[in-house]
């Protein structure tokens, strides 16, 4: 229980602090007025639900452990444990069925609570990893009624064959599958009726908001980061957005050796629908069950993935989460779910590079010191040492500073989690994640808990020296060799992507 508990305190932090990364705000129900001609609720109903049911998951945990209390202080040893046991996964049960219900922030708490913390019991985690991709869909005549609204014509005169039943559901859409008029199998993400009212209710709460970023991230400028989770919901509500960027990363990455990103069919793609080719393969659950020898290759794929688009194509997915992985192996995995895209300028990655270059390859604190100053991380003049700096900072890097094999644990993602919110490191006050980089705590908070839960070996530094522009080094593993011969093909040519434009602004006049 208290495992539990403190996942989900982690999972509130994140939420709180990186909505910013997180996307997707929380709706009260899956029976969404305005679709059918009711009107939706307005926003001050909307937060009240949405805050009432959450005040009631937490009651309905209190209660449970208080009335279990008498037998906890009276049973012994495995008795005793078996009931802990047997509460954490009722309440973990009670958290999915709600918070899958809820969707939106409160959803993707427990998503995270899923995989970030390695305290959980593997019952309990099983348990909360049905918020990765299976929570309770909209009605398939909602889902209907989107689509037609959208592309003109009911699913059944839009596709030769439309599946009404969903193949996922995630936090402002579900997914379909259907077949085109000419033969093609797409998937067909449709999203929520009423989505957008519900979100416009929360964003306008920003004084929750700043009384929860300033307990999170005291030294963060907190007006700046809900100015970035604005716009981040914001992008996000238009597919358009989503089916420029999915492109463009398919674009990028076509003919890799292992990373696959579904092309968008654009004829079929709108606001509210996005259609893209059909993907199949394991989930993260059946991948947990194959060989070390595989998962070390998924893993490697996913680092690259990451690292490849960051350096190369200057863009981040910002949703690390298992449920957006689908894997085939021999290391190849298809990457899904690219509505929470940050693309940089080559002026605000560079900072970035100097820090890593000198940290890691040059080893200069006072370079990496000024490099963190430039970047906005730490304030100019701070009062504390070079090498508070560097310590404070190392853990985050501890993965590329040496050669050699290294695994990733869970041990070490809880390491990074718990570094990234200590408020009492001596550094806390002059630290901050400058706007343009708050997504890239995903990094931090996502990532490294998904190649933990994998407990993955490579040589992640040798990996790196390939990806860092200020090295390029030889490949270090098989994958690494296809991948060059890949990019040899290419001519070597990045093809940055182009940002999508103009889209911002007319997702506010669309609110």
């Amino acid at each position: 229980m208290k495992r539990l508990a403190r996942a989900l305190t982690i999972g509130g932090l994140i939420a709180a602090l990186l909505l910013l990364l997180d996307r997707r705000s929380a709706r009260s129900g899956d029976r969404r007025p305005g679709v059918a001609g009711g009107r939706p609720p307005g926003p001050t109903r909307l937060r009240m639900a949405r805050g009432r049911a959450a005040v009631q998951l937490a009651a309905r945990g209190g209660m449970r452990y208080a009335s279990s209390a008498p037998r906890l202080f009276t049973a012994a040893g495995e008795h005793r444990q078996q009931l802990r046991t047997d509460l954490a996964l009722q309440t973990a049960e009670d958290v999915a069925t709600t918070l899958g219900a809820m969707k939106g922030v409160l959803m993707k708490i427990g998503q995270m609570a899923s995989y970030v913390d390695d305290g959980l019991s593997p019952a309990v985690r099983r348990t909360l990893s049905r918020l990765q991709d299976s929570v309770p869909p909209m009605s398939a005549d909602l889902a209907a009624q989107v689509v037609t609204a959208e592309l003109g014509r009911p699913p059944e005169l839009v596709f030769s064959r439309w599946d009404p039943a969903p193949i996922a559901a995630a936090s402002i859409g579900q997914v379909h599958r259907a077949i085109t008029r000419d033969g093609r199998a797409i998937a067909v993400k449709v999203q929520y009726p009423g989505i957008a009212e519900t979100i416009a209710a929360d964003l306008q709460n920003v004084a929750l908001l700043r009384r929860m970023l300033r307990i999170t991230a005291p030294s963060q400028d907190v007006d700046a980061l809900i100015a970035e989770l604005r716009d981040r919901v914001l992008e996000e509500l238009d597919y358009r957005r989503e089916a420029s960027s999915q492109q463009a990363i398919a674009t990028y990455f076509a003919g890799h050796p292992t990373i696959h990103v579904p092309g968008i069919v654009g004829e079929l793609s709108t606001r509210r629908v996005v259609t893209s080719e059909l993907a199949d393969g394991a989930r993260f659950a059946e991948l947990a069950g194959w060989s070390q020898q595989e998962r070390d290759l998924a893993a490697e794929t996913i680092y690259r993935f990451t690292f490849r688009s960051l350096y190369g194509a200057r863009l981040f997915n910002g949703d690390p989460h298992p449920g957006n992985y689908l894997f085939h192996g021999g290391g190849r995995v298809t990457f899904l779910d690219f509505g929470l895209v940050k693309y940089f300028s080559r002026a605000e990655l560079q900072p970035l590079i100097d820090m890593v270059r000198y940290l890691c390859v040059e080893e200069d604190p006072e370079g990496f010191r000024a490099a963190m100053v430039r970047a906005g991380f730490l304030i100019p003049g701070a009062p504390v040492s070079t090498e508070t700096v560097v310590e404070h900072m190392a853990v985050f890097y501890d993965t590329v500073r040496r050669p050699g094999p290294l695994q990733m644990t869970g041990d070490y993602a809880s390491t990074v989690v718990r570094r990234f919110f200590d408020v009492r490191s001596p550094l806390a006050q002059y630290v901050s994640v400058p706007r343009s980089y708050v997504i890239l705590q995903r990094i931090n908070l996502g990532l490294f808990a998904v190649l933990g839960e994998l407990g993955a070996t490579a040589d992640w530094r040798a990996i790196a020296e390939e990806i860092w522009p200020f090295v390029q080094g030889p490949p270090a593993t098989p994958m690494g060799e296809a991948e060059a011969a890949w990019r040899a093909r290419r001519g070597g040519q990045e093809r940055v992507p182009a940002s999508p434009a103009g889209l911002a602004d007319r997702l506010v006049t669309d609110l």
